[in-house]
């Protein structure tokens, strides 16, 4: 059960976000050209079966992901702030344009996503429907959609703002809104947003 601070928390949190969303202009990409650069990344991404090797979990789907966000992400990859010797990697070569370009395509690459008119959170996961959506689709183009993510991808992602080692622009709201919740309970909102209809493969 979440207190009446954690939802304090939830609401002024989304205000901020929502505030600063504005400020940013929205990702203004080539998909096209995008398609021709992401070919390395369909060599793991658009393959269901592909798992990370240490620690394991599905690597994540992208077709469909906001493209503010992936900008975020594979800049962070590129620039050494999130760690992932495999992403640093294949990021590294990228200039600014060819990640707009790149995360343009993977945007594209899933369709318009709709947020289910009745789908409702589960209580455990109402502090991140207030920014993710509650059926996993975002209303920020900075955060990230969570429908239909691997289940084990998204335990793994926020066991590491959990832990704080992942980094980012919403990491220090993400480390907050998840310390106080129990290991359960994060199983539990992993499940629920993996469930939900979304993402998927390249």
């Amino acid at each position: 059960m979440l207190s009446m601070h954690s939802r304090l928390l939830a609401k002024i949190t989304v205000a901020l976000v929502a505030l600063f969303s504005m400020q940013i202009s929205l990702a203004a990409g080539d998909p096209a050209r995008g398609e021709k650069l992401a070919d390395t990344c369909r060599g793991c991404h658009a393959v269901e079966s592909y798992n990370n090797v240490f620690p394991t979990y599905h690597v994540p789907k992208l077709a469909g992901q906001n493209a503010d966000y992936t900008i975020a992400a594979l800049t962070l990859y590129r620039d050494g702030q999130r760690k992932h010797a495999t992403m640093t990697a294949q990021a590294a070569s990228l200039s600014d344009q060819d990640i707009q370009d790149v995360a343009a395509y993977f945007a594209a690459a899933g369709g318009e996503l709709e947020s289910a008119s009745d789908a409702k959170a589960p209580e455990a996961a109402q502090v991140c429907a207030a920014c993710h959506g509650q059926a996993g689709i975002s209303p920020i183009p900075t955060n990230p959609n969570l429908a239909g993510q691997y289940v084990d991808y998204l335990e793994q992602a926020i066991a590491q703002y959990k832990r704080g080692d992942r980094k980012g622009p919403n990491a220090i709201l993400m480390q907050a809104q998840v310390a106080a919740v129990s290991d359960e309970d994060l199983a539990a909102i992993a499940g629920y947003f993996a469930a939900q209809k979304g993402l998927d493969t390249l």
